[in-house]
């Protein structure tokens, strides 16, 4: 068996045995390309699909009513994109990848097996899904109540937490996002991403090299947003027993 990225990020949960795996595996046997910038899936059109990411980063947008754009959600390897549509017919975001990248397409009705034959596996998607959710409070907890340098540390600390749970040796992460882009998921504009970037690296909490970010004090950056890591540990306690 071939660990994928996919395998690799659920099993960080729960462990995945090979009936699981086998019918995860379908997920990822179609493969395509993208280039930093495409656009994947326009909103509104069908959605039909989910994807599995392979490798890059891809982010999910809306626009607001003045035309100004919202990112809603970033996509890393193992992330499966596409549950917030599962309940619709049409796409709810325009999907785009922010670096180069390979998704992996599946239709909705493979979700069926996964239901049926692996339940742990399901229950793991359900709540990774309902964690999404939680997620989406926190950034509008970020966005709409604190300074641009607590906005960006949260926006750093929640990177940093989800690329731990498949490199937690690694003490760095690379950070594709332009800073229109990373303005645009927290409600900032490109000066204020500059300003609060310098500052907090002049305060010593981060430190830039080469795209790479590295927190030099989760502690007191945590503290200083009010930050909880949603993705190290969940509970499931409750999940259905290993076949």
């Amino acid at each position: 068996m071939i660990e994928s990225c996919l395998y690799h990020k659920l099993s960080h949960y729960v462990e995945i045995d090979d009936n699981s795996w086998d019918v995860l595996a379908q997920l990822e046997e179609n493969e395509e390309p993208y280039c930093a910038d495409t656009v994947v899936r326009e909103i509104g059109t069908s959605a039909d699909e989910l994807f599995v990411v392979k490798s890059g980063w891809f982010y999910s947008f809306v626009l607001l009513p003045d035309g100004r754009r919202q990112i809603v959600s970033i996509c890393h390897p193992g992330d499966v994109v596409g549950f917030a549509d599962i309940a619709y017919h049409k796409a709810c975001d325009t999907l785009v990848a922010a670096s180069d990248g390979i998704l992996c397409p599946f239709p909705k009705q493979h979700l069926r097996k996964v239901f049926t034959d692996t339940p742990r596996v399901a229950a793991l998607l359900f709540t990774l899904a309902v964690r999404d959710q939680v997620l989406l409070t926190d950034l509008v907890k970020a966005t709409g109540r604190m300074s641009a340098r607590e906005k960006l540390a949260y926006f750093l600390l929640e990177l940093d937490a989800r690329h731990r749970v498949t490199h937690p040796s690694n003490a760095s992460f690379t950070l594709p996002l332009n800073q229109s882009e990373i303005g645009d998921t927290i409600g900032l504009t490109n000066v204020y991403v500059s300003k609060s970037l310098v500052a907090l690296e002049d305060e010593g909490l981060i430190s830039r090299q080469n795209g790479d970010i590295t927190i030099l004090n989760p502690a007191d950056m945590a503290a200083m947003c009010d930050f909880q890591d949603r993705h190290d540990q969940m509970d499931v306690s409750w999940f259905p027993a290993p076949r």
